[in-house]
């Protein structure tokens, strides 16, 4: 059974989203929150797998929300926005959420990234990751890493990790690079672990940070 808090600030959204999660065998919602520090609270309170976190609030925001639940390692998060281009968004990838979906998502879509990131797997369209990442990493307001952080991946560790960063999924890294599917899904988990980061998210993220791979390119 996968255990969620549902965080929004309007009761609507909360309503329609537990009518969809609730009607699943293996999910179920334990808790809802309408602003960041109740979801905090809930969290500690109840261990829940999931948190489904808006972004945008009163009071507390999602991001710091989020940095505070995954810092204390209390759930992991899921976080929605109305908006594709959203710095917010953004923030809380950075902060640590393993997912960023948009509210208008549909219903079977949203089950699956519940269950996806309670095994631990990534949820976020590549495609968006990489359109919020070149918006926020253009604007000068993401402080670049030292890339010695990455001394320690192969060549071909790079590689795949320069084509994560340019939004290809594990098939299309496998046909560009001529691996098989499960040959990247090794060198992505090495990956992972070499840079001790959570999920592909993150290591998108670092490409970013470490001038890896520059906003626009291809």
């Amino acid at each position: 059974m996968v255990r969620v808090v549902l965080v929004d600030d309007q009761e609507l959204m909360r309503v329609g989203l537990r009518m969809v999660l609730d009607a699943q065998e293996d999910v179920e919602v334990v808790a809802e929150a309408d602003d960041g520090a109740a979801a905090v609270e809930r969290a500690r309170e109840l261990a829940p797998d999931v948190v489904l976190m808006d972004v945008r609030m009163p009071g507390m925001d999602g991001v710091r929300a989020t940095e505070l639940i995954v810092g204390e390692e209390l759930a992991k998060v899921l976080v929605m926005t109305t908006f594709d281009l959203d710095d917010y968004a953004l923030s809380a990838l950075r902060a640590g959420a393993s997912g960023f979906l948009l509210k208008d998502t549909p219903p079977a879509d949203l089950v699956s990234a519940v269950r996806s990131v309670d095994e631990g797997d990534a949820v976020v369209s590549p495609s968006v990751t990489r359109r919020l990442l070149d918006r926020f990493i253009g604007t000068g307001e993401a402080k670049l890493r030292d890339d010695s952080v990455l001394e320690s991946l192969t060549g071909r560790e790079r590689e795949v990790l320069v084509n994560m960063a340019r939004g290809l999924s594990n098939g299309e890294i496998a046909e560009r690079l001529y691996l098989s599917e499960a040959t990247v899904k090794t060198h992505i988990g090495r990956i992972l672990a070499k840079l001790e980061l959570r999920d592909r998210v993150q290591a998108v993220v670092l490409a970013y940070e470490t001038g890896l791979i520059r906003p626009g390119t291809e």
